[in-house]
């Protein structure tokens, strides 16, 4: 553990507290201290629209930041991402099944159900001889990418009113963000913390499969409970917010190059770090872009981070 680590876990706990406060501060509609004792307009925005909202990013930007990191440990490969591997399409697919069948009912469910049964697909299909080689990973991934995007597509096709619906929330956002859909993300919490309890076997599982278990790591074990939690994380962050890429990815990457591989530093880090961003891509969209989707936002910045990942390894 790097000495620095503590105060960058400290700074970047107070960043994130002043950027929610900003993020509600901040937006198309101005609002004066004044204001909120004055006019139940201005405190209706602030407590029914803004909070809400600026906590489900949070929360949402946590749950992927950390879902990536434990991806990334346990596959041991940078470029590993909820959103690359088809974790979050399969959210989705449950989320919009939920949404074109159940009028929205049992979304974070379908969505978790959904997540996992990618995960797993994937995790099972690129296993080779008890290793996961980075191309499999990655090609197995698209390619279960695309059978889910067609399955969307024809659950869009036969959408009928709810095609408008899915269409925003696919492109990933937080519109209609209400206090139930908080409560929904505060799961997210739990599964954060039991990803954190493995913190130091993905420490020991850095160093090869094989060490791991002779120091007493059930690998095989802890493969499954941080596939299933991760999915957990993803598939309610889908669920509320639709598909939001990247922010697995390039969160998990960064922080590691600041605080150092210890998981025990490196998953509160990327939790925070994964918030921040978040929440100031969504404030950001709200207030100078006429409410743009943040999936799009996030896919502009982490598409090109993917690439220069891709191509430092083919060099490296």
């Amino acid at each position: 553990m790097r000495r620095t680590a503590p105060i960058i876990i400290v700074t970047l706990t107070g960043v994130l507290l002043i950027s929610m406060a900003s993020a509600v501060a901040l937006g198309p509609s101005g609002i004066s201290p004044g204001s909120l004792f004055s006019s139940d307009s201005a405190w209706m925005i602030l407590w029914e629209i803004r909070l809400p909202r600026v906590i489900a990013a949070a929360l949402v930007g946590c749950a992927l930041a950390v879902a990536g990191t434990a991806m990334q440990g346990l596959f041991r490969n940078p470029m590993a991402d909820p959103y690359i591997i088809g974790t979050s399409s399969g959210g989705a697919l449950g989320a919009t099944i939920a949404i074109v069948l159940f009028a929205g009912t049992g979304r974070p469910v379908l969505a978790f159900i959904g997540a996992m049964v990618a995960t797993f697909t994937v995790y099972f299909v690129a296993r080779k001889g008890g290793k996961i080689p980075i191309e499999t990973l990655l090609l197995s991934g698209v390619a279960l990418s695309t059978l889910l995007s067609a399955l969307l597509s024809f659950l869009m096709y036969t959408a009928g009113q709810s095609l408008h619906q899915i269409m925003f929330w696919l492109m990933g956002g937080f519109w209609n963000i209400s206090w139930n859909d908080v409560f929904a993300a505060l799961p997210i919490l739990i599964g954060v913390a039991g990803i954190y309890l493995f913190a130091r076997d993905l420490n020991i599982l850095a160093l090869n499969e094989e060490d791991a278990t002779h120091l007493g790591v059930n690998v095989e074990r802890v493969k499954r409970i941080l596939l299933a939690l991760s999915a957990f994380l993803a598939g309610i962050a889908v669920s509320i917010a639709g598909s939001i890429g990247f922010v697995g990815l390039i969160t998990p990457h960064v922080m590691r190059l600041i605080v150092g591989p210890d998981h025990r530093v490196l998953f509160p880090a990327a939790a925070l770090a994964g918030a921040i961003l978040l929440v100031w891509a969504d404030t950001l969209t709200r207030t100078f872009t006429s409410d743009m989707p943040v999936g799009i936002i996030t896919a502009c910045f982490g598409a090109p981070f993917f690439i220069y990942l891709l191509r430092s390894r083919m060099k490296a």
